[in-house]
């Protein structure tokens, strides 16, 4: 087998950003390749963990990178460890955090922990799931609630004897928190203790975290040794820049693509991805060879839209989302809208005669009215292919809407439907 950086295979080391330690070549405890090698020899798979706080309800392309590469692992015949922070979520990991993250409940934690598990794959066919719920052996998802939660207060204790305030202060995120004066709740704290005291609990060979993760990743190391355990592994992802190119992927700043999403509002918002960042997301979000791509930039927008949205989707609705994009965003939305598939949106909750700023936000094209007008004045809102330009433009019956198609942008499109 092919092997790629750091002595992985390919599938493993792509996309990579940092993997530590990195001593030296023949040592299972300084050198990944080696501890692979030494599984493979002795028919122990790794146990490679991958913890997620289920603070929300979705999961994007951006959380995908990370579930890619644990189902890598898991493709080559290693345990996938997944950790629902059931426990750790009701804090809130600080990591990228200005100010003190809100509490959740435990039913919140609960709820968005099932939407989660549903977006991964749990009782789907593997060849379309981002993990493997199915073969055995190949995957634990474990809460760890079931560790935390009985803590006393001895072990707590102990568990902050392992770091000092310093090495807190260390951290990027609480450093400019503390420089800045803004509080720093003594919880807080707690919460890369207790994300490293899960590599203890379960064994963990390998974690794999964002780049953004390594202070938190090196103290599951730290406590591993201090509970005399085999130190884990470190392997790092870059974080992905969202649709805007600028910022990361994230829901609130309103540049994500949703695992969730239908395939032509997928495939729609990937076809715009700005040309810097095409490679980017060819080399995290596919197994494309890059290589064996088009050059013109244009070609390889529209070959990672699709093998994206195939992914998820499947040839058939990838490949149709595509042509279905191709018609709508052509400007042919007013002949051609009929025979395209696009996502409906229903009218039944729309109270009539509904102005056009209304609409857009009582069908969930909008999430508010303010921002409908700023979209219908800024020029970005059509129906059927004809631009809406006043806000204020009155609609008198669901019947006058039935059918049409209410574009966004050149990204999102919903037929309307009076059921």
């Amino acid at each position: 087998m092919a092997m790629g950086d750091w002595g992985l295979p390919p599938a493993l080391a792509r996309g990579v950003a940092d993997l530590f330690p990195a001593g030296a070549a023949d040592d299972p405890d300084a050198q990944l390749a080696a501890r692979l090698a030494q599984a493979q020899a002795t028919g122990r798979p790794l146990r490679v963990k991958l913890g997620i706080d289920p603070t929300g309800s979705d999961i994007h392309l951006g959380h995908s990178i990370l579930f890619r590469k644990l189902r890598a692992f898991q493709d080559a015949g290693h345990t996938a460890v997944l950790i629902i922070g059931d426990f750790t979520a009701r804090i809130g990991d600080p990591t990228g955090k200005s100010a003190t993250r809100v509490q959740l409940s435990e039913a919140e934690v609960e709820a968005n922990a099932a939407t989660y598990l549903q977006q991964l794959g749990q009782g789907q066919d593997p060849a379309r799931a981002l993990l493997d719920f199915e073969t055995p052996g190949r995957l634990e998802v474990r809460r760890n609630s079931a560790w935390l939660a009985g803590l006393d207060l001895p072990r707590v204790i102990e568990l902050l004897g392992t770091a000092t305030v310093g090495q807190m202060l260390a951290k990027e995120d609480f450093a400019n928190r503390y420089g800045s004066g803004t509080p720093i709740s003594l919880h807080e704290f707690l919460y890369p203790l207790l994300q490293g005291y899960d590599s203890v609990a379960v064994e963990a060979d390998l974690e794999l975290g964002g780049t953004d993760q390594k202070f938190n990743v090196a103290m599951g190391r730290d406590l591993q040794r201090h509970f005399r355990l085999r130190p884990q592994f470190g392997l790092l992802l870059p974080i992905l820049p969202g649709l805007d190119g600028v910022q990361k992927m994230s829901k609130s700043l309103g540049n994500t693509v949703g695992l969730a999403e239908d395939p032509l509002s997928m495939y729609s918002k990937l076809e715009k991805v700005p040309d810097a960042l095409v490679d980017e997301y060819l080399t995290l979000l596919t197994g494309l060879d890059l290589a064996q791509l088009p050059a013109n930039p244009r070609e390889r927008q529209k070959a990672m839209a699709l093998e994206v949205t195939r992914q998820r989707h499947g040839e058939a609705a990838a490949r149709q989302a595509q042509a279905d994009a191709a018609t709508l965003v052509a400007g042919a939305a007013g002949r051609g809208a009929a025979d395209a598939e696009v996502p409906e949106a229903s009218l039944a909750a729309v109270n009539f005669p509904a102005k056009a700023f209304y609409l857009l936000s009582a069908v969930g094209i909008c999430a508010s009215s303010s921002e409908a007008r700023r979209q219908i004045q800024g020029g970005g809102v059509k129906l059927d292919g004809e631009r809406l330009a006043d806000p204020n433009q009155e609609f008198a019956t669901a019947a006058a809407l039935e059918g049409k198609v209410l574009q966004l942008g050149k990204k999102t499109f919903r037929r309307l439907v009076a059921g």
